[in-house]
């Protein structure tokens, strides 16, 4: 088989997989993991639980023995759907113009990924006394799913690398860190009626009690806001935290007995997930759910996580991995973002991370979407000096 020998061409053959993140990602996982037998790289393919969908952990060993220290470049392979945007061109087929190259996931984050597979045959070329690792996951865009697994798959086979570059698309900036997330799916049941019978013993308004919990959410995000932790290197300074769906009733003239809305926090690093939470839960428990029931002994409220993502909390600036990018990049400024990435996970292992990549931000999951064909170029000479001086560099413990 001819394979990719540039970044443009490995651009163009990975922007050819319409890996949407609803899809199985195996068949560019496949072949992914061929190019590497080809080139003498063993990897090992972590599937999830269905097994339609997987990570690949690629490892160039060092060639001195060592098996700790060492760089992990970090991507995922999924993208958003592109259901509903009008593109210019075909969103899986790679187009060059001007100065950018159009395709889905060109920016968020094939690119990256194009870099990294592109310097395989340098990197094994050049002397080597740390690894250096390949992690590609799946369903980083609907909750890092993939990099929650592969993380705990690192620290299971005690693989301690010297740092983690997650090339999401910063436009090469570096990000010290980030916002986590977290998403709630609740469940409100009461009881079903005419609505004639409203207000009585015959019925049990849920949209009722999912709306007296909304409104008590709003009250805790802006309790979080007007006294929490605040964190003036984030465009929004705060923990946000907000409902964005919800669904329920069947008929005006029906009194509803089911309800379910959707809400999520991203907070800062500064404040943990689960006391946020707790807030929710309690009042649920000690106050709504009691009142809900004396309407009515059979009515419930779940509430259910259908994501979570740990943020990044800010990096040790001393800690030579990350002194060692911000020479290689000039880049000295405090750049902290209010989305969620991988970076958190690698974080929560022990393991020093930088988000640094390709592309900006403000067009990833856009119609068009585009990357700056200079930002592939200086992300190639970035991830090939990172690896070249992180050799001979003291491992991390």
């Amino acid at each position: 088989m001819l394979y990719p020998s540039d970044h443009v061409e490995w651009l163009e053959k990975l922007i050819s997989f319409d890996s949407t993140s609803r899809n199985s990602n195996l068949d560019i996982v496949t072949f992914l993991k061929e190019y590497l037998e080809s080139v003498g790289v063993k990897s090992e393919v972590l599937f999830n639980e269905t097994k339609q969908k997987a990570n690949l952990f690629a490892v160039l060993p060092s060639q001195s023995g060592a098996t700790t220290g060492g760089i992990v470049l970090s991507g995922h392979l999924d993208t958003v759907p592109v259901d509903g945007q009008k593109w210019n061109s075909n969103p899986f087929k790679v187009e060059a113009k001007g100065d950018k190259f159009f395709g889905r996931g060109t920016c968020d984050m094939k690119g990256f990924v194009a870099v990294c597979m592109s310097l395989v045959p340098q990197m094994l070329k050049m002397p080597r006394d740390r690894p250096v690792y390949l992690a590609w996951t799946y369903d980083e865009e609907v909750g890092c799913l993939g990099g929650r697994a592969l993380t705990q798959y690192l620290k299971s086979k005690q693989i301690k690398p010297d740092g983690c570059l997650v090339g999401e698309p910063t436009s090469n900036k570096v990000i010290v860190a980030h916002k986590g997330i977290c998403v709630w799916r609740v469940y409100v049941k009461g009881r079903a009626a005419h609505s004639s019978y409203a207000l009585t013993p015959a019925s049990c308004n849920a949209i009722d009690y999912a709306a007296k919990l909304i409104v008590k959410i709003r009250e805790i995000a802006e309790d979080i806001v007007e006294n929490g932790a605040n964190d003036r290197f984030f465009d929004v300074p705060y923990t946000t935290m907000s409902t964005n769906v919800i669904n329920g009733g069947i008929a005006i003239n029906t009194v509803p007995e089911e309800c379910t809305f959707n809400y999520e926090f991203r907070n800062l690093p500064q404040m943990a997930q689960e006391a946020i939470q707790k807030r929710v839960s309690d009042y649920v428990a000690a106050e709504l759910l009691p009142k809900m029931k004396k309407e009515y002994s059979d009515a419930e409220i779940s509430i259910d996580n259908l994501a979570q993502v740990p943020s990044f909390p800010d990096v040790e600036e001393k800690d030579p991995f990350v002194a060692l990018v911000r020479a290689l990049t000039g880049d000295k400024e405090t750049r902290k973002l209010g989305g969620a990435t991988e970076a958190g996970q690698y974080a929560l292992i022990g393991v020093p991370v930088l988000v640094c990549g390709p592309g900006s931000i403000t067009v990833a999951h856009q119609a068009n979407e585009f990357v700056p064909k200079k930002d592939l170029e200086d992300s190639c000479r970035l991830v090939l000096n990172l690896v070249k001086k992180n050799q001979g560099m003291k491992a991390h413990m």
